[in-house]
C-alpha cells in the first residue's frame, strides 16, 4: 500500500519553507501596523453568496474555481477563494459601517480549484490590506505605498514593477463598455468561446483573456483613457500626483482590469519577471460598491492582496533557524532539580531543550543538530555547588555561571555569550 500523499495542489510548510512563510507574514504585519492597519481574522468558509455576489457570475473564480459544498442543513458554503469579500461582510455584520474609515490587515489560507503550477496552489495563503471608508485618491496612494514598503522590507522591491491603470467611475465604465461591445461584436468569429460568453455578460473580462487570438483583438480595442469623465480623470490625475509625492515609480498599463467584478477607478499590480509568465506578486484596486452588495451602505474602499508563497520564493535568503540552549545532563543528576532549571529558563524567555538520552558524546552531537547556541551542563557536582558550566557552541569556550546569576537574568547571560561569539 502506497503512503498517503498531500492532496494535489496543497503542500506542507516545514523547515525552510515555513520560516520563509512566517517571515513574510511577520514583516507584513509589522509594516501594516506602521500605517495604522488592525488585523482581522474571518472564518475560513462563508455562505456561498458572499463570494458569488461579490466576485460576479462571469468570473473564473465563481464559474470554475470555487470549492463549494452543502452542509447537513442544505446550506451552500464555500471555502474562501479571496479575502476582500469576507472582510467587507465582517464590516457589515459587526456594525462597523458607522465607524469609518476602517484599516484592516489579514493573513490566511485561500482555496481555488485551478491548475497547480510554480508558486500557485489550490490551497494557498495570502496577506491583504483593505482601507474602507475613504474616497480620496490619497487613500489609494497610501494603500499602494504600504504595499511598496512591504516589498522593500522583504528585499524584493528592486525585482518588481508597479503597473497602474484606471477603470474610471460608473459613467466612464458604461461608455467604455458600450464601445467594447461594439468593437468585439464586429469580431465574434475570432473570439474564443470564453470571450463570447463574456461579451454578453462582462466584456471588460475579454481584456483579461490569455487566449492568443483574443490578445490580438485586445491590442486594438478601445481603451478606458478615451472615455474618462472629468471627475474620473481628476481622480486618476490625483492618484498619480500623490504617488509622485510618495516617491513611488510606476508604469501605466491600460490592460490591467483585474479579475473580479467589484473594481472601479484604481487597479494596480506589482509584477516581476522572476516567476515566469505568471509574474504578479501583489495586486489590488478600488471597490466602492462591494460593501453595499453585503447589505451595507456604499462604502468607498481600496485594497490589495499578495500570495505568500510567491513572495516567499522571491526572498534572497532564508531566515535563520532559531537557536536553542540545550541542557545536557552529566551522569544521572536529580531529575526534579534539572526540570526545575529547565522551566525557570523557559519562564525567563529562553528557548531551551534537553538532551533526553545517550552518552555525553551522543548528547553533544544531538545538541549540534538542534542548532544549539549554548550547552548547559548539569550534573550532581554542578547542582551541589550551585555553579554551572556553559559552553558557547560557536567558539567552543566554556564559562562558569552561578545559579544566582543564571536565575536572575538568564536571557542576558546567553545574549552576552552570543555577543562574545559574534565578536
Amino acid at each position: 500500500m502506497s503512503s498517503i500523499q498531500p492532496v494535489r495542489g496543497t503542500h506542507d510548510l516545514i523547515g525552510e519553507q515555513q520560516r520563509r512563510h512566517a517571515h513574510v507574514v511577520s514583516v507584513a504585519r509589522h509594516i501594516a501596523g506602521l500605517y495604522g492597519f488592525d488585523e482581522w481574522a474571518t472564518p475560513i468558509f462563508e455562505e456561498t453568496r458572499v463570494f458569488s455576489r461579490s466576485l460576479g457570475d462571469t468570473s473564473d473564480v465563481v464559474s470554475k474555481e470555487m470549492y463549494s459544498f452543502n452542509d447537513r442543513d442544505g446550506e451552500s458554503l464555500t471555502l474562501r477563494p479571496e479575502g476582500t469579500a469576507a472582510i467587507c461582510r465582517a464590516l457589515v455584520t459587526n456594525g462597523l459601517t458607522q465607524s469609518l474609515p476602517q484599516k484592516v490587515f489579514y493573513a490566511g489560507p485561500m482555496f481555488r480549484y485551478e491548475r497547480p503550477q510554480k508558486g500557485r496552489y489550490r490551497q494557498f495563503h495570502q496577506i491583504g490590506a483593505e482601507l474602507m471608508g475613504a474616497a480620496e485618491p490619497l487613500a489609494d496612494a497610501e494603500a499602494i505605498a504600504l504595499a511598496h514598503q512591504l516589498l522593500t522590507a522583504l528585499g524584493v522591491a528592486d525585482d518588481v514593477t508597479l503597473e497602474l491603470n484606471t477603470l474610471g467611475d460608473t459613467a466612464s465604465r458604461d461608455a467604455w463598455r458600450a464601445a467594447l461591445v461594439a468593437y468585439f461584436s464586429g469580431h465574434k468569429d475570432k473570439l474564443s468561446e470564453d470571450s463570447l460568453t463574456r461579451l454578453e455578460k462582462n466584456p471588460l473580462r475579454i481584456l483579461d483573456s490569455k487566449d492568443a487570438g483574443d490578445r490580438v483583438l485586445v491590442a486594438d480595442a478601445p481603451m478606458m483613457e478615451e472615455f474618462l469623465t472629468p471627475d474620473a480623470r481628476a481622480f486618476w490625475d490625483g492618484l498619480r500626483r500623490t504617488l509622485d509625492g510618495f516617491g513611488i515609480a510606476y508604469k501605466v498599463n491600460p490592460s490591467i482590469v483585474r479579475g473580479l467584478d467589484y473594481y472601479n477607478h484604481t487597479t494596480f499590480e506589482f509584477v516581476t519577471r522572476r516567476l515566469g509568465s505568471q509574474g504578479t506578486v501583489l495586486a489590488g484596486g478600488r471597490y466602492d460598491g462591494l460593501v453595499q452588495q453585503m447589505g451595507g451602505p456604499e462604502v468607498p474602499s481600496i485594497g490589495w492582496a499578495a500570495g505568500i508563497e510567491r513572495l516567499a520564493m522571491l526572498l534572497e535568503a532564508t531566515p535563520a533557524a532559531p537557536q536553542s540552549v540545550v541542557i545536557v545532563p552529566v551522569g544521572t543528576p536529580d531529575e526534579n532539580a534539572v526540570l526545575a532549571i529547565l522551566q525557570t529558563l523557559r519562564q525567563q524567555g529562553v528557548r531551551v531543550e534537553i538532551g533526553y538520552r545517550g552518552s555525553l558524546r551522543k548528547r553533544m552531537e544531538r545538541a549540534g543538530k538542534q542548532n544549539a547556541s549554548h550547552v548547559l551542563f548539569l550534573g550532581d557536582d554542578e547542582l551541589a555547588r550551585g555553579s554551572f558550566r556553559v559552553k558557547n557552541m560557536a567558539t567552543g569556550e566554556e564559562a562558569e555561571v552561578s545559579r544566582e546569576t543564571l536565575f536572575s537574568n538568564a536571557a542576558s547571560v546567553f545574549a552576552k555569550a552570543g555577543e562574545s561569539a559574534a565578536q
